[in-house]
């Protein structure tokens, strides 16, 4: 079975789940393009690391999911990613989770200069999930749901959402997991 990404559930909304994460490392990489394209071009890069692809010529165990997020996406203020203004040509970064046993410290060293190897800090983010298609309309839908359902909440939204993936591409779209991922400064974090 492939290894998931450890979370904690702190509260639960009408809307979503509101998600402790712990510090963990990915394996990224940054490219330009649509929303359906982005993913294909990164994929190679980073599967490719992960298969031995870097200095140690070392696999690495799969893990899920495959998380996207759009940097350039941001809003002042309060923040909602890949609702951006990228139609053809933005950019998407693109990124493996690493094995939890695993830091940016400890992870192979990538031989491809495009795959960034780093780590991120443990934060609290607003998540909804939902199965279907990897489609750009699909994501956007939940992307605004998610958006009402973090202001009602009276929260605030930080950073970019990510769009996490968890499923290969052959499994049937409508058994596929699907995440928004969303940043939030939480009071009980306080």
């Amino acid at each position: 079975m492939t290894e998931q990404q450890p979370y904690e559930v702190v509260e639960r909304y009408p809307e979503f789940e509101l998600r402790r994460y712990p510090s963990h490392a990915v394996a990224e990489v940054s490219v330009h393009g649509s929303f359906g394209s982005a993913g294909n071009q990164a994929f190679r890069a980073l599967f490719r690391y992960i298969t031995g692809h870097n200095e140690s010529a070392g696999s690495i165990a799969m893990t899920a999911p495959v998380i996207r997020e759009s940097p350039g996406s941001e809003k002042v203020a309060m923040t909602a990613p890949v609702v951006q203004t990228e139609a053809d040509g933005g950019e998407h970064v693109v990124a493996f989770v690493l094995p939890a046993s695993m830091s940016a410290a400890t992870a192979p060293v990538p031989a491809d200069p495009r795959v960034r190897v780093r780590q991120v800090p443990g934060r609290v983010a607003a998540a909804v999930r939902y199965s279907g298609r990897w489609s750009e309309s699909v994501y956007r839908r939940h992307l605004a749901d998610l958006e009402a359902g973090i202001a009602r909440a009276g929260l605030v939204a930080t950073g970019p959402p990510r769009y996490a993936r968890f499923d290969p591409p052959f499994k049937p779209w409508f058994l596929r997991r699907n995440e928004v991922v969303q940043d939030v400064v939480w009071p009980g974090e306080n």
